[in-house]
């Protein structure tokens, strides 16, 4: 997506300060500001971002007080995949404000900004990891669970020498053919990009390691910094051996010989590794934002999925009598009514897909119509999150269908697997 290069700003802002683009002129102040508010491995990567050609500068912007940066932020662009549809995503990080700046407002109109770019990136969603609480205020919710790490132990000696190594730019294409591998059993998957993986294998906040064997990388992981016991996380491998040997290799690096590993359910590594976790009670919840700009946007992407997973039901055209969700005949002519009470969405069904989103104004009662009812805060959970429809309006009293069998069918339980720029722990 790099060809598309959003419009610089220059906002005025209260107090005479100003919100703009970052420059080269910026890279020192923008550094001590998060290295002051984070640590010295956020200049790095903020340095990473602005220096790649696939990001560049374009990509941060600034509040500077006179000429001194008081408060930042950086947006990455990202993709979701949901079934076999692709979401151009974005992803806002390395915020930080002065400490003597804080309470004005800065962070708000920088996250403005970040939306705004996202928009001219053609991002339909964000995503991102964050503060408990914080981004919320700014339009994201809680969706996508973050998967528990679990305890593990050394395996056994294994046949073969593989080598554990810091991952170099040569290996990136492997890496990538092992997380799309291990990815690909997920209904909902964000990969790193291109970029994102060059940036990963340079910085100071976590190390990418390749498992390499007869001059093949067999495995990879990825690992918080030197110091106590380790966490492995996005580790994908080639088979179950491989997977036992990047443990192994993993876990001699830790002073007890016992590593914290992010259990990615369904994969290679986690079947090769079961029998050596120690599962333990699942502790505070832990999710990642989601934030959804335009729902008819959206949803208009999604049509293609929804319809896939009409017709999968036995719901679309030529659907006969008790097949399909619903009243259980062919559903053609007929809308699918989504409501988020403030506003109501109609997705005609034709006889070979879903027709135009018709936006409407508030519908209180969308179960009158056999439609589906869900609060805006709901919607990206339901979209993308693990609970589906039937799951949510449990727990919701403003999260429920009219037709239950149709919105099984549409909005399902779903798996997922996120990979984003920090170590969510």
């Amino acid at each position: 997506m790099n060809a598309i290069k959003a419009p610089s700003v220059n906002l005025s802002l209260p107090d005479g300060l100003v919100l703009r683009e970052a420059r080269p002129s910026d890279l020192d102040g923008i550094g001590a500001l998060l290295t002051e508010r984070g640590e010295a491995a956020d200049a790095v990567d903020h340095r990473l971002v602005v220096m790649d050609p696939e990001a560049g500068w374009s990509a941060c912007a600034v509040v500077v007080d006179g000429d001194r940066v008081v408060s930042t932020a950086t947006l990455l662009d990202e993709e979701v995949r949901i079934g076999g549809v692709e979401l151009p995503a974005g992803q806002v990080e390395l915020v930080a404000t002065d400490r003597e700046h804080e309470g004005r407002g800065l962070v708000r109109a920088l996250m403005r900004w970040a939306h705004d770019r996202s928009a001219d990136r053609g991002h339909v969603m964000q995503a991102m990891i964050g503060i408990p609480y914080f981004y919320r205020l700014f339009g994201y919710e809680y969706a996508i669970d973050i998967p528990q790490a679990l305890t593990a132990a050394a395996p056994p000696p294994g046949e073969g020498s593989p080598v554990l190594r810091a991952a170099r730019p040569a290996d990136l294409p492997a890496v990538a053919a092992l997380q799309s591998a291990a990815q690909s059993g997920f209904d909902v998957a964000m990969p790193h990009s291109e970029p994102c993986l060059r940036w990963l294998t340079a910085h100071d906040a976590s190390t990418t390691w390749v498992l390499e064997e007869a001059g093949e990388v067999i495995a990879t992981g990825r690992t918080t910094p030197p110091g106590g016991r380790p966490l492995l996380a996005e580790a994908a491998a080639r088979d179950e051996s491989s997977a036992r040997a990047l443990l192994r290799a993993v876990a001699a690096l830790s002073p007890d010989s016992r590593v914290r590993v992010v259990h990615r359910a369904g994969t290679v590594t986690a079947a090769a590794w079961r029998e050596f976790l120690e599962h333990e009670p699942r502790g505070q919840a832990e999710q990642y934002y989601v934030r959804i700009p335009d729902v008819p946007v959206l949803l208009d992407r999604l049509r293609p999925l929804l319809w896939e997973r009409l017709t999968g039901a036995g719901a679309g055209a030529g659907a006969g009598p008790g097949t399909g969700p619903g009243s259980g005949t062919d559903r053609t002519g007929r809308d699918i009514v989504i409501s988020t009470f403030g506003a109501h969405y109609r997705i005609p069904v034709l006889a070979d897909g879903l027709g135009d989103i018709v936006t409407g104004g508030p519908m209180q009662n969308p179960g009158a119509v056999g439609g589906l009812a869900v609060a805006p805060d709901q919607l990206p959970a339901l979209l993308f999150g693990p609970h589906g429809i039937e799951g949510l309006s449990r727990i919701r009293p403003d999260v429920y269908a009219g037709d239950e069998e149709l919105f099984r069918a549409l909005f399902p339980p779903l798996t997922a697997d996120v990979l984003s720029y920090y170590l969510p722990y």
